[in-house]
């Protein structure tokens, strides 16, 4: 049986579903992208995956996407390792979750995610800098709300 439940508190208080909006914002805060969203984030039981998240993302000109992100724990991490994406989240401290990931098709860019949940476990605020070549191009902040 995983420790992940005792080990991540942080992380187990993220488990529901969640909807907000993500912002993409270029280096000078220019509005470079905006669409609806809903995470679906779970801990299966007698599965493989100690971590499931599913990502929905809506856009105004009716464009959808749906990805899955399995992950595994160890060491007081989850660890992603997709067909989209390698990565690993971990714990900061009693609110926030730090995530670091990088696209497989793009190898030369990853990204780092500051996720925090306010203390009622209701609403999430995430941030994510963007880099290539060791260089930030972009951040997407992202404001969510608890859906159940």
């Amino acid at each position: 049986m995983s420790l992940i439940r005792e080990e991540m508190p942080v992380l187990v208080r993220h488990e529901g579903d969640w909807v907000g909006t993500y912002t993409v914002v270029d280096v000078e805060g220019k509005i470079i992208d905006k669409h609806e969203s809903h995470l679906t984030c779970q801990f299966p039981e007698n599965d493989a995956n100690s971590y499931y998240q599913i990502n929905r993302y809506k856009w105004s000109n009716g464009k959808q996407e749906e990805h899955q992100f399995p992950a595994t724990y160890r060491d007081k991490a989850i660890w992603f390792d997709t067909e989209r994406i390698n990565g690993k989240a971990w714990e900061i401290d009693n609110a926030t979750l730090i995530l670091w990931f990088s696209y497989k098709t793009a190898p030369d860019m990853y990204l780092y995610e500051m996720i925090n949940l306010s203390p009622c476990n209701n609403y999430r605020f995430r941030t994510w800098h963007w880099f290539k070549n060791h260089q930030l191009f972009q951040r997407t902040l992202i404001q969510e709300e608890r859906l159940r």
